[in-house]
């Protein structure tokens, strides 16, 4: 679906969610206000506002962490019934959380008849979101007419996909071919369309509804379509181009200007620079509080370490950053102080051809084992954070000389800013093969958002506290 029909159907799921929020949760309480129970149950409207504000924040937070409305179109009913079970779950524990933080005494029995109101009203509107979208574009919304200029398979696939986002309005009107492509009266996919020379496009545009035209030829014929593409303009019809000149490249395409020069960019990695700045300023904030908190402990543990073991408290080595920038990174010394000096000889030990990791490295102290069970000797990393060199989540940071030996494909994971923790250390820890660690940073670089570091950051917690994972 084009991005902005896309992001018509979250708003009005978002929307659904706080009506049908609000619905069950005054069900909930009339429903308790009739049952005679010994406790009489009793909220001031500020109260109610308050709880039933709180409950529609949540569930429409949980529904766009989890993408939920994504996919309530095309889900299959059984994930539909699930994901929706899963929301009311959390939305109703993350309530009974606010009520124990601000002293409130909630009935029990209200707060259940609130999650499985919940729970069915939602479940039945999702059900039927089809109908739902169909009848609201029938009723409140245009039809939306496409032409497509070209016969190829890049033309043919986009009319494929312009079939299967009929339900929200859009329309395929007909292909357009000029005096390159093969002769043909139709094209014939799970319909049929109309083929109409380009040269009649003016024409068409007088007398026929033409929305936009997205054209899906061959990139050497896009100068020559310069008139065709100005005419659109002048008719204030849309037009797209399909930017598949590359086939095999996977980066997000979008225009840029460089002062009054339009630049086609390809990028392989994020690059909305203002969820970027909210991450950048994220991390400052929570890293800043993160040392303040943390500094006696650290203090503590630098003092056993000196104590302990000779050799100074921490531990400096360069790293690559962003792009390969290279930094001082930080960590409490887990090791003897002559670690690098044996790494050689113990080479032959690793599990990992790269990224060296020894199964009960010889080289590490008794203290230095429970630092690097729970992460403790992570935390001065907080350092490297509030500098910029690193994030709190994000690809971990290698040494110069790993680096050199990646391949090609590798070397993408450089292209983000490293972190305390990524995907890789809340999915087995040291446990994770090399080849897994470096297609689990691709998958997080592919798929980040401010949502997903957030659910790495919650789910990394218990994997420290625990100390899972790590050896």
């Amino acid at each position: 679906m084009f991005r902005g029909h896309r992001r018509k159907v979250r708003i009005l799921f978002g929307l659904l969610d706080i009506l049908i929020v609000g619905l069950a949760f005054e069900l909930a309480y009339l429903t308790r206000a009739r049952m005679e129970l010994a406790r009489t149950f009793f909220l001031t409207p500020a109260e109610s506002a308050l709880l039933m504000g709180v409950s529609m924040v949540v569930w429409v937070a949980l529904g766009y962490w989890w993408e939920l409305y994504d996919r309530i179109d095309s889900a299959h009913p059984r994930v539909i019934l699930r994901d929706t079970f899963r929301q009311c779950l959390m939305g109703v524990a993350s309530l009974i959380l606010f009520e124990y933080l601000d002293r409130m005494d909630l009935s029990r029995p209200f707060v259940a008849l609130f999650a499985g109101y919940a729970w069915v009203i939602l479940c039945l509107v999702r059900l039927n979101s089809g109908r739902i979208l169909r009848l609201l574009r029938r009723e409140f919304g245009a039809a939306h007419y496409v032409m497509i200029a070209g016969l190829g398979e890049p033309a043919r696939r986009l009319g494929r996909q312009l079939e299967g986002e009929a339900q929200y309005g859009i329309r395929l009107s007909g292909f357009l071919a000029d005096s390159t492509d093969p002769p043909t009266d139709e094209v014939k996919l799970e319909g049929r369309y109309p083929v109409y020379p380009l040269a009649k496009l003016p024409e068409m545009l007088r007398r026929e509804v033409i929305d936009e035209v997205i054209f899906a030829v061959d990139s050497r014929r896009l100068a020559e379509l310069e008139e065709i593409l100005l005419l659109c303009d002048e008719e204030g019809v849309r037009t797209r181009v399909a930017v598949d000149f590359f086939p095999h490249v996977n980066s997000q395409v979008y225009l840029d200007r460089l002062g009054t020069s339009p630049l086609l960019t390809f990028s392989a990695t994020p690059h909305d620079e203002i969820r970027l700045l909210v991450k950048r300023l994220t991390d400052i904030v929570l890293a800043g509080a993160a040392l303040v908190l943390l500094f006696p402990a650290m203090l503590v543990v630098a003092l056993i370490i000196r104590i302990t073991s000779p050799g100074p408290a921490i531990f400096r080595q360069v790293r690559c950053g962003l792009n390969g920038r290279r930094f001082v990174f930080y960590k409490f010394r887990s090791m003897c102080d002559n670690a690098h000096g044996m790494r050689d000889s113990l080479k032959h030990l690793s599990e990992r051809r790269l990224a060296m990791k020894i199964p009960d490295d010889p080289r590490l102290t008794g203290v230095g084992r429970w630092l690097r069970k729970f992460s403790i000797d992570e935390i001065p990393q907080l350092w490297n954070v509030m500098k910029g060199d690193m994030s709190l989540v994000g690809p971990r940071p290698a040494v110069p000389e790993e680096v050199e030996q990646y391949q090609r494909w590798q070397r993408r994971r450089l292209r983000m800013r490293p972190g305390l923790t990524c995907l890789w250390a809340v999915c087995g820890r040291d446990a994770v093969d090399f080849e897994t660690w470096m297609k689990l940073d691709m998958q997080y670089i592919d798929s980040w958002s401010l949502a997903l570091d957030w659910k790495i950051i919650l789910l990394t917690i218990p994997q420290v506290v625990t100390g899972r994972g790590a050896h």
